[in-house]
């Protein structure tokens, strides 16, 4: 069982849209997936809720005993997917204490990259004690096709001595469409966005198996 916590400590980073579709990837791919959602304001349950359950299992998990409670429900599940919270340092301790890989989701714009400077401290605590887990890359969401800044905040990203992911997402609209029908972009398996999706799967896949 392998544990990946999606996390930014600003909001709209695209954190849900990830866990979502990167839980729907996984489970179409074949895993038994659980998706988390460590926020309060259960914007994950909310989705859930909008397909009446019938894509993931959803559960909410948004307290400091992340990592305990888990351990009550996380038997026969492949991959645990964590949807953490936005602007709670505690919370966010306690999903990168439970998790074996920690995806940062950064939109290509300078107030994201520098945003991520506490999350990043909050790894490299916790590293530091452990060992080097949980591993931690940076994924570019969002971004603008073949933009310069784009390629601009990977170069910055640089700067806190995490890998970035090759894979990552761009603005489509399909991507709140299909979340605002409790759907995700793997609902139409050859479209552009969903191929983002599986490339970002894939990768993180080599990650946890480097883990």
């Amino acid at each position: 069982m392998l544990r990946v916590a999606i996390l930014n400590q600003k909001g709209g980073s695209g954190k849900t849209t990830l866990a979502t579709n990167i839980a729907h990837a996984l489970k179409l791919s074949g895993e038994s997936v659980l998706l988390v959602d460590a926020d309060p304001q259960g914007s994950a349950r909310d989705w859930n809720a909008a397909n009446e359950g019938k894509l993931l299992s959803v559960v909410g998990l948004d307290r400091e005993t992340l990592p305990v409670d888990l351990k009550g429900i996380e038997s026969g599940y492949d991959w645990i997917v964590i949807d953490g919270a936005p602007q709670v340092a505690k919370l966010s301790a306690a999903a990168i204490r439970a998790a074996d890989v920690v995806i940062i989701p950064v939109q290509p714009s300078p107030y994201d990259v520098w945003s991520t400077a506490d999350l990043v401290e909050l790894i490299k605590a916790r590293q530091e004690v452990t060992g080097g887990k949980p591993k931690a890359v940076f994924l570019v969401s969002r971004a603008i096709r073949n933009s310069k800044l784009s390629r601009e905040v990977v170069e910055a990203l640089q700067g806190y001595g995490l890998p970035t992911l090759k894979a990552g997402t761009t603005q489509r609209v399909i991507y709140p469409t299909t979340a605002s029908h409790g759907l995700t972009v793997m609902s139409d398996p050859g479209c552009e966005a969903a191929m983002e999706i599986m490339a970002i799967v894939r990768e993180i896949e080599m990650v946890v198996a480097d883990a």
